[in-house]
């Protein structure tokens, strides 16, 4: 699955919860917090960021996945930032923690992919290896 897709399809989850959120908080049914849209950006960007690293596991061209995740995920912040903004008038620098959560999930992205592409040419190096006489290496 293209990583671009997967970033809307995770944006648009993102907007929906802010926008029935929002809707409850109009009917008078919930009375949510005001950071609660950069609590739905940001479990949705770290949702992003491990399934995007499980999903890498099938990619052909692992060069290629990589740089289209990164355009994704850069993308699915601002945009997830964006509506969070949106919805509750907080913009990032005010919003207590969350800024800080978005470099760590940031982090976490890059050492999800990095892992799962290390075991990947880990893998492929040992099916490529012969088990039964292993080359001698002196």
């Amino acid at each position: 699955m293209d990583p671009l897709l997967q970033a809307g399809l995770f944006f648009g989850v993102a907007f929906l919860f802010m926008v029935l959120t929002k809707m409850a908080d109009w009917l008078g049914m919930v009375e949510p917090e005001e950071l609660f849209p950069w609590s739905i950006a940001s479990a949705l960007l770290l949702l992003f960021a491990v399934f995007n690293s499980m999903m890498s596991l099938n990619a052909d061209n692992s060069a290629r996945y990589w740089g289209r995740s990164m355009y994704a995920f850069i993308g699915l912040a601002f945009a997830n930032g964006l509506a969070a903004w949106l919805f509750s008038g907080v913009p990032i620098g005010a919003a207590q923690s969350y800024r800080w959560i978005y470099i760590v999930i940031t982090i976490c992205l890059l050492v999800m992919l990095t892992m799962v592409n290390l075991m990947k040419k880990i893998v492929q190096f040992a099916e490529r290896e012969e088990w039964t006489q292993p080359r001698k290496r002196w």
